[in-house]
């Protein structure tokens, strides 16, 4: 509906989002044949695959951007989709090297770069402009200020759950529990269980890897694995560089240090593979620390660095729902705040206390517990604690991995099933 409505717009659209979450797909597909349906000549659509071979002289801005012009070659208008943009290269100015093409090094300033191609194609009157990109330093600060109110962004992730549900056509409880392992990856869903396995496994070692190895220039890919299986048994869980650092260290007998894993978590960030969620002090309200919570764009992907070992509920449920109040719209992260209470010896001691998300969404705020099973006394415990010590008027609210609607327990907080939390409550 995004790219329908921007149709025609006079601005590029930019649409970010992992490899092979389907953005290819959505373009080449299924919008360009909306474009067909609605009279739109196939002459007057060009597409450009710069991750294919046949086109690699294109990875020049100048020659992409003479390309593309010279195929627009009347006034009537045309419909061009740019493939993997982020794969064009940067050049030194033609005009400070007698015209000759000279790859731009880290630090040059006079440079050309797929923005100017973006930017320079989006002012010809008769070009509808989309690009994609599966590296999202395509939308860093810089780049974003330099795009400002001149591009329309678009991000695409893996199938969400209530997408999943209503393709697969089946129950509820068997959705949510296929979804749990093996995710939303549109060509993982398409396939049968054992072959789902072997693609997400490969989906690392191919694509993801390589890439990221590629890209930063890297030398071997042995610390960036196991850094990633690090991340995959510790999601959901509080996290920093340092204590990464030292979990490698004790895992592999060998050192790493805290800035080599921040770069290592950027790249991954930066392919789109996980999510940060920062904390946010419920009772200040502010963020705080350097304390992160790291969560995988797909649990397919996540449960695959783990060789499919029979996930923790508690940590996939927690996993699905940051990424879909993140797909529904809401401002996502860790809820925290600090109590003084008396210890045992009657002392007065503080004491810090987690919800695992606040979600805001317009004049919608809510806090969120998630729990595989408030049957036992002492888990209720634990995630009813924080809400009775908060006693503010923001919504309370207890996510667990049972078929039920929404009710209220006897403090008057709501508990409500997963599948009805991800498919109706929180829309």
């Amino acid at each position: 509906m995004q790219l329908i409505g921007n149709k025609d717009n006079g601005f590029p659209k930019v649409i970010t989002g992992m490899r092979r979450c389907g953005k290819s797909y959505l373009l080449k597909e299924i919008y360009i044949e909306y474009l067909i349906s609605q009279g739109i000549d196939k002459n007057h659509i060009l597409v450009i695959e710069l991750d294919d071979d046949r086109n690699v002289l294109y990875r020049n801005p100048i020659a992409l951007g003479k390309y593309v012009r010279e195929f627009c070659n009347d006034s009537s208008m045309y419909y061009v989709f740019i493939d993997e943009i982020q794969l064009v290269f940067n050049i030194l100015n033609p005009s400070l090297t007698k015209g000759e093409i000279i790859p731009a090094k880290t630090n040059d300033t006079e440079i050309v770069s797929f923005v100017d191609v973006i930017l320079g194609l989006s002012r010809e009157k008769n070009i509808d402009l989309y690009v994609t990109g599966s590296n999202s330093k395509m939308l860093s600060s810089d780049i974003i200020t330099e795009f400002r109110d001149k591009a329309v962004n678009i991000t695409i992730a893996p199938l969400s759950f209530d997408e999943f549900y209503k393709y697969r056509g089946i129950s509820e409880i068997e959705a949510i529990y296929e979804y749990m392992q093996y995710g939303g990856m549109p060509l993982a869903v398409l396939k049968a269980e054992d072959e789902k396995k072997e693609y997400l496994k490969n989906l690392f070692e191919t694509t993801y890897f390589r890439d990221i190895i590629e890209r930063n220039h890297l030398r071997k890919s042995e610390s960036l694995d196991e850094l990633c299986n690090i991340l995959s048994e510790s999601t959901g869980q509080l996290l920093n560089s340092e204590k990464l650092a030292n979990t490698y260290k004790s895992v592999k007998k060998e050192g790493i240090d805290k800035h080599t894993v921040e770069k290592y978590i950027d790249y991954f960030k930066d392919s789109f593979l996980i999510r940060e969620a920062r904390r946010f002090d419920l009772k200040g309200r502010q963020e705080i620390g350097a304390l992160r919570k790291y969560y995988f764009e797909d649990t397919g992907l996540r449960n695959a660095r783990l060789n499919f070992v029979y996930p923790d509920e508690g940590q996939m449920l927690e996993n699905i729902v940051f990424n879909e109040l993140q797909y529904n719209g809401y401002s996502v992260c860790v809820g925290e705040f600090d109590s003084i209470e008396k210890d045992v010896n009657g002392k007065s001691v503080r004491k810090t206390n987690e919800v695992d998300f606040y979600a805001v969404k317009g004049n919608r705020r809510m806090y969120i517990q998630v729990t595989a099973d408030m049957t036992d006394a002492k888990t209720k415990e634990r995630e009813i604690r924080p809400y009775i010590l908060l006693n503010d008027q923001i919504q309370k609210i207890i996510v667990v991995n049972k078929p039920i609607k929404e009710m209220l327990d006897d403090k008057g907080f709501m508990i409500v099933g997963i599948t009805e939390f991800l498919l109706r409550f929180i829309k």
